[in-house]
């Protein structure tokens, strides 16, 4: 399970641009919520805690169990829709409480996906392209996206899609499979966007009517759906090159006017554009973009596949989390209800990217040899 390691393949640049994204992340909280600052600075130390411990555990140990991994988060999902342990918020069950303790599996669920398939993925490394596994690679990846799907979190349940579809092209998925499946999937997807349009005019379900607040913000039906995102990008434009300061008094401030709804998760990068400015935010993107590049040259140099998809499975889950919450802060795709890593508020999200990053740093301890 542990094993000796050189110093010099501990990839410290990593880990420093994880604790400077981290600490601008608890200083907007700060900022945006006072009182739950506190919470994300103990979620950070218990992070880098058990990131370190993570990276010097050997992940070819710990995918042992990966069949293990995968029923326990399917019985937490489970859990989720059980009363009285499942905790509703917003209209929305994705948490379980039990007593004091509060944390949402979908989170945790991430990180066991990409564990789990890069395992299976690994073992079936010859025999992936044939329908067998591909079958029950999609069977078992349906399983948690469903009982996400339920919470209902579409937002994540298309996150976890993706990461799952990336992994799957990165551990050889046969471009004679691709294609096809995409000359299916376009169209399909296209005809079935136009349908749940038309099917928005006339329904209820708040996710048709995201949608239709995105695509007509200043219509009369939708404005006071679309009002969140719409302050959001007034909140960014307002901060300019530098922006007007963290903890500001200014009295324009869409933060301070509580325009901004939840600005400590969902759209803390509004409260970064406001307050750091263009500067502030590039900061942000770059450092993002630092740790998802840093991942996929880890899997690059990782000795076996399964290595080489659990770094690209975090570039995946980091990138696609990034681009939809700050897609969303600017107006670019519909409200999601997405964290950005790192940054936003949630220590079940939090712990979970650490404990992700963690096996990245034990792929980059145990480099192919040449």
């Amino acid at each position: 399970m542990l094993k000796q390691y050189k110093l010099r393949d501990y990839k410290f640049q990593l880990v420093i641009a994880i604790m400077a994204l981290n600490i601008i992340g608890i200083l907007l909280i700060g900022s945006a919520k006072h009182s739950v600052q506190k919470m994300q600075i103990l979620g950070f130390i218990a992070g880098l805690f058990i990131m370190t411990v993570v990276s010097l555990m050997d992940y070819t140990f710990i995918l042992r169990f990966r069949w293990l991994y995968y029923v326990g988060i399917v019985g937490l999902l489970g859990l989720v829709m059980v009363p009285g342990i499942g905790d509703d918020s917003n209209g929305a069950q994705r948490w379980i409480s039990l007593g004091g303790f509060r944390f949402q599996p979908s989170e945790l669920a991430k990180i066991v996906i990409i564990l789990f398939f890069a395992a299976y993925f690994a073992k079936y490394e010859e025999n992936l392209n044939t329908l067998k596994v591909l079958l029950t690679a999609f069977a078992l990846a349906a399983v948690p996206l469903l009982l996400i799907y339920k919470q209902p979190d579409t937002s994540t349940t298309i996150a976890i899609a993706l990461i799952f579809i990336s992994l799957l092209f990165i551990a050889g998925l046969s471009y004679k499979i691709i294609v096809p499946v995409l000359g299916i999937c376009i169209p399909a997807g296209i005809i079935g966007i136009s349908i749940i349009l038309r099917k928005a005019l006339t329904s209820d379900d708040y996710r048709f009517g995201r949608i239709m607040s995105w695509l007509y913000p200043t219509d009369p039906r939708w404005t006071e759906k679309a009002a969140q995102q719409q302050n959001s990008i007034m909140a960014i434009a307002s901060g300019q090159l530098w922006g007007k300061g963290l903890n500001n008094s200014v009295a324009t401030s869409m933060k301070n006017a509580n325009y901004i709804i939840e600005p400590q998760t969902d759209f803390i990068f509004a409260v970064a554009g406001e307050e750091l400015g263009f500067v502030g935010t590039a900061v942000i993107i770059g450092l993002l973009l630092f740790i998802i590049v840093e991942c996929i040259l880890i899997g690059r140099k990782a000795r076996d596949l399964s290595g080489r998809l659990i770094c690209c499975g975090m570039a995946a889950l980091i990138g696609f989390q990034s681009v939809f919450n700050i897609f969303v802060a600017t107006g670019l795709m519909p409200n999601t209800g997405i964290p950005l890593p790192f940054v936003s508020y949630g220590l079940t999200s939090l712990l979970s990217l650490y404990i992700g990053m963690g096996f990245v740093l034990n792929v980059g301890l145990q480099p192919k040899k040449y």
